[in-house]
């Protein structure tokens, strides 16, 4: 037999239980009916183009799982697996499938794989990531096509994140994502969402040796690409080391984003507005060695609107994660806005002739795919620097032309320098004096080489962002963006054992020693030692700079040994008594001045007042 007390908590228990079904079932249908009503809104409405179709109603929000417990969802087109993760809601990692790790042929190259949050999460005060557990609505998202994020922020504004695939056949689609940001104030006071801003993920060096310029952040803005590398970060000896670097934001921003050498992501809002960019450096370690290298993560500040209580609000990015393609870039500016080229970093300079040499490499690449599958982006190269080099033939003539015959005025300015060693002047002058008498033009033999400075320095940058090379071999060389170390010598302190700029050192040494010469003993000493110089300057770059430049010197031999062959010019004296050239007059313009010096005198009236002059006597008051 129970005792009253055990019938009274009975009683209780069954009172309670029996109101959480009727009150459960009552909430059930409540929310069946909400359900049914937003469903109808939604098809009431049209739909974003791209995008799938949301509701444009309140913000709903659903419990969200605990942090330890992450969902992954896996957007992939032909080019890109995108995972998206809902701490923090946006995109962890994209992989690209057709590109591989250094030194690997099966690991993908990841990108934000240092990511302290995922592209598209918020960042709140001092630029902090709120990786906060976003709940992921499978019931609004497309399998495989979009993925729907949403949560309540602790400051009361709502974020419903919408991300979907690009589903198009323009160029550059496969790399493109449409993410849509619906925000709502749930607040009982005006929130400014400038207050937040978006990430842009993190880019970091692909491999230990990267150089650390390539890798930073950018934005775009009226027009005018902006970029700062990670060395930035540390300072030097014009400003101390900067934990935190802010655009000045007083311009309406196109996009903005993070690059390394090869790869980036770009965040470009569908209506551009005045905000500021943000970056930050992290130091990390790839792979098993202990040098860390610097990565560098920013953000994009969202624009100063202030919503007030419930008020919605709704921007709309377009987001690239993929290789700096040129061409690929090139043809994305007529679909999908201006200015992707400049993503580039050619540079403002070097873009012109870098594009027209990247364009020329891919067309000798097509040529050669055909029937040289394995070797056609060397040979590109090669057939691109002997397409140079012929168009540049007629100056190289000239210029072989005119350091012979300098070289036969050796015995000449010999004799001046020897009469006249006591003025340099007087050396100049006889010197400008003989070239006219025998109708040389001394700048004749240095014009080839300030035409072959723009070329070259735009080849080296094309060849440095050039994506299309990497994991490409050619003859020992297993990866043309790579140099082409064949093994390491233990005895040498494990050095990389790199033959290519070896053999670019040798051929730039018979080059030289071919070359006419021209000038005093200690200026064809120096230009001995330049390759030595270029040597060490280029051993740990990429082989295909290497293989360029190999090939430059072995055509400018076989030039110069052709010139060689070709009868030699004789010097016949012109009546030069009538007329001085240019060269001479400023020769003895200068000569003058420094003679005059010497003797105390100046070219230019001295209004120094004489101190020595005495002074009137004062008057008046």
């Amino acid at each position: 037999m129970y005792d009253r007390k055990t019938w009274v908590i009975l009683a209780l228990c069954g009172s309670l239980l029996a109101a959480n079904i009727y009150y459960s079932s009552k909430n059930k249908a409540a929310q069946d009916e909400i359900r049914a009503r937003e469903v109808a809104l939604q098809k009431s409405l049209a739909p974003l183009p791209g995008l799938p179709t949301t509701s444009n109603a309140g913000l709903s929000v659903e419990p969200v799982p605990p942090p330890t417990e992450e969902q992954a969802v896996v957007l992939e087109s032909s080019k890109v697996a995108f995972t998206l993760t809902n701490i923090g809601g946006g995109i962890k990692y994209a992989e690209i499938k057709d590109e591989f790790k250094v030194g690997s042929k099966s690991e993908r190259v990841q990108i934000n794989h240092f990511g302290a949050g995922p592209i598209g999460g918020l960042a709140g005060l001092e630029e902090a990531l709120e990786n906060r557990p976003y709940a992921y609505k499978a019931d609004e998202s497309l399998a495989g096509k979009s993925a729907v994020f949403i949560a309540k922020l602790p400051s009361g504004l709502i974020a419903k994140k919408t991300f979907s695939l690009v589903e198009s056949d323009t160029p550059g689609a496969p790399y493109l994502l449409n993410f849509e940001l619906k925000l709502e104030n749930a607040a009982a006071t005006p929130l400014n969402l400038s207050q937040w801003s978006l990430f842009l993920g993190e880019a970091s060096p692909l491999y230990q040796a990267e150089v650390g310029q390539q890798t930073g952040f950018f934005w775009r803005a009226d027009g005018s690409m902006n970029f700062t590398d990670g060395s930035k970060f540390k300072g030097g000896m014009f400003g101390a080391a900067q934990a935190v670097i802010k655009s000045d934001g007083d311009k309406p921003v196109e996009f903005a984003g993070v690059t390394n050498q090869f790869f980036a992501t770009v965040v470009r809002p569908k209506e551009p507005a005045t905000a500021s960019v943000w970056a930050k450096p992290t130091l990390v370690r790839i792979g098993n060695d202990d040098k860390t290298v610097t990565s560098v993560r920013a953000g994009l500040q969202l624009p100063a609107i202030t919503l007030n209580p419930s008020e919605p609000k709704t921007l709309s990015y377009l987001v690239f994660v993929g290789p700096k393609h040129n061409p690929l870039l090139r043809q994305m500016e007529g679909t999908w806005g201006e200015g992707w080229g400049d993503v580039m970093q050619y540079g403002s300079w070097m873009q012109w002739p870098a594009r027209a040499l990247n364009f020329l490499l891919n067309q000798y690449h097509h040529l050669f795919d055909r029937f040289a599958k394995n070797w056609s982006w060397g040979l590109a190269i090669i057939f691109l620097t002997i397409t140079v080099r012929l168009i540049i033939w007629p100056l190289h003539a000239k210029s072989t032309r005119t350091m012979k015959r300098m070289s036969k005025l050796q015995p000449e300015m010999a004799k001046i320098k020897e009469k006249y060693a006591d003025d340099p002047n007087k050396i100049n002058t006889e010197t400008m004096g003989l070239y006219k008498k025998y109708g040389i033009n001394p700048l004749g033999g240095c014009l080839p080489m300030f035409i072959q400075i723009p070329i070259f320095f735009g080849f080296y940058r094309m060849l440095q962002y050039a994506v299309e090379l990497r994991g490409h071999s050619f003859l020992w060389v297993q990866d043309l963006s790579q140099p082409d170390t064949l093994t390491h010598l233990a005895f040498l302190g494990n050095i990389p054992l790199n033959v290519l700029p070896i053999v670019m050192a040798i051929t730039s040494f018979l080059q030289i020693r071919m070359t006419p010469k021209t000038g005093d003993a200690t200026q064809q000493k120096i230009m001995l030692f330049m390759p030595f110089m270029f040597f060490f300057f280029c051993y740990n770059f990429a082989s295909a700079l290497a293989l360029y430049w190999t090939t430059q010197n072995i055509f400018s031999i076989g030039q110069t040994w052709l010139m060689n062959k070709v009868p030699d010019v004789e010097l016949k004296a012109r009546d030069t008594s009538n007329k001085k050239s240019w060269a001479q007059r400023m020769a003895e313009r200068q000569a003058e001045m420094q003679r005059q010096r010497k003797q105390g005198g100046s070219a230019m009236r001295d209004v120094t007042p004489d101190s020595k002059k005495k002074r009137p006597p004062r008057t008046g008051g």
